[in-house]
């Protein structure tokens, strides 16, 4: 009897120490990991993944008609020189299939919006790509033509030829509100028609996923429906079954999903499809400001009775805000009524207008609303709207050559390569930042000159320019 006391003396202090123990060490280490967990989750990686019903409790009407507006993408590169593994990083771009030969693969996901087979994806889906094909719910696959890209968002257009395809209805993504029950539909892993359900976590968030553009536009919809590698360019729908967003990214530390995907609204996917369908690029408006969001300190310093609004920082010298009689200092808080809180809200708002377009916006100024009219600009200080079938097909965009790159390299005109997409430049072996100094040996001055001389132009063209280093290279290619 002494004995089993003794035993279970010994099994209660172990008991108790073992306790302490967990509370003092484990449960601190659990809290150092937790923090590690938060920072790394604030690491965003493209992925190709996915993203309505009835009522909160059945999905089943809009996944139903979400399903078959949502396509596989299974996009072919050329091998790299010296590959000889699985690429660490190929899972933003979906599951990692083996190279066969001299070409590699990955997958993703798009939608169906018009029922003769324009389909919208990301543009990370498809960049760089030498071939791109699309399978349907169905299971018919079919080669898909890339109508035009827009690194800016990461959106891009695809085209098949077939015709009766289901295809996905817009919605209204200004309509959509935090807390209401979404679905992601794609293909994750590659296992295609996936749903998944969330609610919308939040909106306008910016995730500086696009550092190499030169002006992003991110104001994502956040959503907690799971999505995984290969969801990338899928479905955003509301319980009605209409198109909210198109899935671009998560918020992870390990590639997968952890409780964090954001989504291209679709009001900006419905500008971005018109623009490369009207003039084969997008026409991007520019309002010519600094800005900078207003925090506690912030206002605090400045004086500045609200938190709301954006702040404007600096202006452009003739830009489209200084000429309406915007000044630095001042508040933008509207622009044609929608209410303005953040930059990512700001920059949505403009990116869905094109040079020329005019806006209203109102400003506080010293505690007092006025009201400006704004008339947007393009990059280059007009307001023109240029038409880019020939630069679309050459997969490029194309910029003037300002004053100091013409010193720097000793030359009087050229045309600089600004963003480099798949197409027949890159395919000639051409990389992003050449100058075109001349094509065929007649000199180019401005982009027009490019477009106006290959519209005319069949067969072989010859192309000689200069890198940013000084290289001088020549480059041929057939139209």
């Amino acid at each position: 009897m002494k004995k089993h006391v003794g035993i279970f003396l010994v099994a209660l202090i172990g008991s108790v120490v073992g306790s302490g123990f967990y509370n003092h060490y484990l449960v601190s280490t659990q809290m150092q990991v937790g923090k590690s967990s938060a920072i790394a989750a604030s690491t965003f990686q493209n992925v190709n993944f996915t993203g309505g019903s009835s009522s909160p409790s059945d999905f089943t009407a809009a996944a139903e008609a979400t399903v078959p507006t949502v396509v596989h993408v299974k996009t072919t590169y050329a091998r790299q020189a010296g590959y000889n593994s699985i690429d660490p990083f190929s899972f933003f771009w979906g599951a990692p299939q083996q190279p066969e030969g001299s070409q590699e693969q990955a997958t993703g996901s798009g939608v169906i919006i018009t029922e003769d087979g324009y389909i919208v994806t990301n543009n990370h889906v498809v960049d760089n790509a030498q071939q791109v094909h699309v399978t349907l719910d169905d299971k018919h696959t079919y080669e898909a033509k890339v109508i035009g890209t827009d690194p800016s968002t990461d959106l891009a257009l695809l085209k098949i030829d077939a015709h009766g395809l289901n295809f996905a209805g817009y919605g209204n993504s200004d309509n959509v509100r935090i807390g209401e029950w979404v679905l992601a539909v794609g293909n994750p892993f590659n296992l295609t028609s996936t749903v998944t359900a969330g609610i919308i976590s939040a909106k306008g968030r910016n995730i500086h996923i696009l550092p190499d553009q030169k002006f992003p536009i991110e104001s994502f919809l956040q959503t907690d429906a799971a999505v995984n590698p290969g969801n990338s360019g899928g479905a955003l729908v509301n319980t009605h079954g209409e198109l909210i967003g198109i899935n671009a990214a998560i918020a992870s530390n390990t590639g997968s999903y952890s409780g964090y995907s954001f989504a291209i609204p679709v009001n900006i996917v419905k500008k971005v499809v018109n623009d490369l369908l009207e003039y084969g690029s997008v026409q991007r408006g520019f309002i010519g400001i600094s800005i900078r969001d207003i925090d506690a300190e912030f206002a605090k310093e400045k004086n500045i009775t609200t938190l709301d609004g954006v702040y404007v920082n600096g202006l452009t010298e003739e830009g489209a805000a200084s000429l309406s009689g915007i000044r630095e200092g001042d508040i933008i808080t509207n622009i044609n009524g929608a209410q303005i809180k953040t930059t990512p809200e700001l920059q949505e708002q403009i990116g869905r207008y094109r040079p020329g377009d005019k806006l209203s916006v109102s400003v506080l100024r010293d505690n007092v609303e006025r009201k400006y009219e704004v008339t947007l600009r393009n990059k280059d200080g007009n307001t023109k709207v240029i038409k880019n079938e020939v630069v679309n097909v050459l997969g490029a965009k194309l910029e003037s050559l300002n004053d100091t790159d013409q010193k720097k390299l000793g030359i009087k005109n050229g045309v600089k390569i600004s963003e480099l997409a798949n197409g027949k430049l890159r395919n000639a072996g051409i990389k992003e930042g050449f100058i075109i100094t001349s094509i065929d040996n007649q000199p180019v001055n401005s982009p027009k000159d490019v477009t106006n001389y290959l519209e005319q132009k069949s067969g072989g063209v010859l192309i000689e320019g200069i890198y940013i280093n000084g290289m001088r290279a020549y480059y041929g290619f057939g139209i």
